[in-house]
């Protein structure tokens, strides 16, 4: 039986390890921390739950997918429903609910703007297309050769798939209302780039916002992590936990195991699901590295953010379970992300309130709050006084907004960011969402699943494809040990 060490239990991790045991294949995967999941930990604390990470709940079809494949079903390993409204928008001066109803969404177009909801209906027919090429087609091949491309629909679709105009164009081509035009281009605020940087091609990401729906996974998205390390048991694979990797051993150019505390274990095949830079620059020499450091200095990062952890010892009455703030200058803060890198003046924020729908994140009468500000990568200057700042700024905001006052109730709070990127997952440059989606880093032009310099060394997760986000990790688990079994063998 071959053996195949994974590194690293985050969502790429959990799915390579899975597949792999299913082929056939002895797995064991090693983690940092006490509990899997990776940045979609979970913290417990004084009868709160939080999910420390991922917190949106889209493309159910490919978490169907995934399960599927083990002839088993989402709802074998956790409850969901679907969020009405997905969200709300505080813009400068209205609000907006996302509702679930796609009908009832138009209306709210068609008063936004009057023959927008038709526009909708167009926008939505291009990007149902986009989403079945891009997800079908698109993002299942492992990148090594242009050729994995020559594919008859994808050469047909190429224009209708619009790689080469920007979403920022695409969106004004059928909106005209600024207030739409942001709502639009909200879905691609994490892909790393300003909207005139990033494909149109993901405007997909918005036939997954607005017609697969927002979903929520009934005890937090910590559930999907539990079902899919509980499914990667049940295939067999062996888990083992605050194991610290710190070399990845190579003999003759080939990958033989990796170490852990002076101790080397031995396996066929190494599977990196950690950090992609770090596995390179700290787990490997120099001579066995892919990529040199002027490689990794020219990446275009995705943000990374400031996150607030909040337990309050009330019940609210005026909020949804997800909530956008963009009642600030949207393009100010995507420029003092991406264009000129700094602390942000006025920034937007996002806040998740899980106990809205589930009670069980939080002690009786008490809610659960998660606040997000994206900030570009790799920032100076990540303080405690900083933070602080950041977090009085916003609850005024949100206090403002909702007419709701929760400063004198919080009765905890944890911050989280560039600084805890770096130190808890190693994440290269303190980045949350890998690297930007640019024309120049898709598909081959990411760092490679496979490494050129070492046998048996392979790579997945976020910073290699198909890309950032929990969807995309899942393929890309599935696509790298589809990869390494097929070589394996030949």
């Amino acid at each position: 039986m071959p053996t195949a060490i994974v590194i690293g239990s985050g969502f790429s991790g959990l799915a390579v390890s899975s597949f792999l045991a299913k082929q056939g294949w002895k797995v064991t995967v090693l983690e940092k921390h006490s509990l899997p999941g990776g940045r979609a930990r979970k913290m417990e604390v004084n009868g709160f739950t939080f999910d420390m990470g991922p917190s949106w709940y889209w493309m159910p079809d490919v978490f169907e997918r995934y399960f599927q494949q083990f002839n088993k079903q989402v709802s074998d390993y956790y409850q969901l429903s679907r969020l009405d409204p997905s969200y709300r928008v505080y813009f400068k001066k209205d609000v907006l609910d996302i509702a679930a109803d796609y009908e009832q969404l138009k209306q709210s177009f068609e008063q936004l703007e009057p023959g927008s909801g038709a526009r909708l209906d167009a926008f939505m027919s291009e990007a149902a297309y986009k989403y079945k090429v891009g997800i079908n087609k698109l993002v299942f091949k492992p990148g090594l050769s242009v050729t994995e491309f020559f594919d008859a629909e994808l050469v047909k679709g190429l224009f209708k798939l619009d790689v080469f105009t920007s979403i920022s164009k695409h969106v004004r081509k059928f909106f005209k209302d600024e207030r739409l035009i942001e709502l639009m281009e909200f879905p691609v605020l994490f892909l790393g780039a300003l909207p005139h940087h990033i494909p149109a091609l993901y405007s997909l990401m918005n036939f997954a916002d607005v017609k697969l729906g927002t979903w929520f996974p009934k005890g937090g998205m910590y559930s999907i992590v539990d079902g899919m390390y509980r499914l990667a048991k049940e295939q067999g694979v062996e888990f083992l936990f605050n194991q610290n990797v710190s070399e990845i051993k190579v003999v003759n150019g080939k990958a033989k195991g990796v170490v852990v505390d002076g101790n080397l274990i031995e396996a066929d095949v190494v599977i990196s699901s950690a950090d992609y830079q770090h596995t390179e620059t700290k787990l490997l020499e120099p001579a066995y590295r892919t990529y040199s450091d002027a490689y990794w200095a020219k990446r275009v990062m995705a943000p990374s953010c400031l996150l607030y952890y909040v337990g309050l010892n009330k019940k609210l009455s005026n909020v949804p379970h997800h909530t956008l703030f963009f009642d600030t200058d949207f393009k100010k803060h995507g420029a003092e992300i991406y264009t000129h890198p700094q602390w942000p003046t006025d920034p937007l924020f996002y806040v998740s309130v899980t106990t809205v729908t589930d009670p069980s994140g939080a002690p009786e009468g008490c809610e659960n709050m998660f606040f997000l500000i994206p900030v570009a990568a790799d920032l100076n200057g990540d303080s405690e006084e900083v933070r602080e700042q950041y977090f009085q700024q916003i609850v005024k905001r949100f206090e403002a907004r909702t007419g709701e006052t929760i400063a004198s109730d919080i009765i905890y709070k944890k911050s989280f960011s560039v600084s805890d990127f770096k130190t808890e997952y190693n994440a290269f440059r303190g980045n949350a969402y890998g690297l930007a989606n640019t024309l120049l880093q898709t598909a081959n032009l990411k760092p490679s699943c496979k490494s050129k310099k070492v046998a048996n060394l392979y790579y997945t997760g976020q910073l290699t494809v198909p890309g950032p986000g929990v969807p995309p990790a899942l393929i890309s688990g599935e696509v790298v040990a589809g990869l390494v079994h097929k070589e394996f063998h030949n």
